[in-house]
């Protein structure tokens, strides 16, 4: 929590537009990181329906790449 303070404490020192920067910069990086967690989510939900398709004997020659 002591490193959360100290941001707070350099971000309240900064002139007020500089706050609003650094409150747009923290909008951007919380979407990325949704965006970043729903492509990790879609990526989990959709492998075992690939499981089939991707572990195949044809296809074994492939793992060793």
């Amino acid at each position: 929590m002591q490193a959360a303070r100290t941001l707070l404490e350099k971000i309240e020192a900064l002139p007020a537009d500089r706050i609003a920067e650094v409150g747009d910069f923290v909008e951007f990086i919380a979407a990325r990181e949704q965006a970043r967690s729903l492509t990790r989510a879609a990526a989990a939900t959709s492998a075992p329906a690939f499981a089939a398709v991707w572990s195949n004997p044809d296809d074994d020659v492939y793992d060793a790449l």
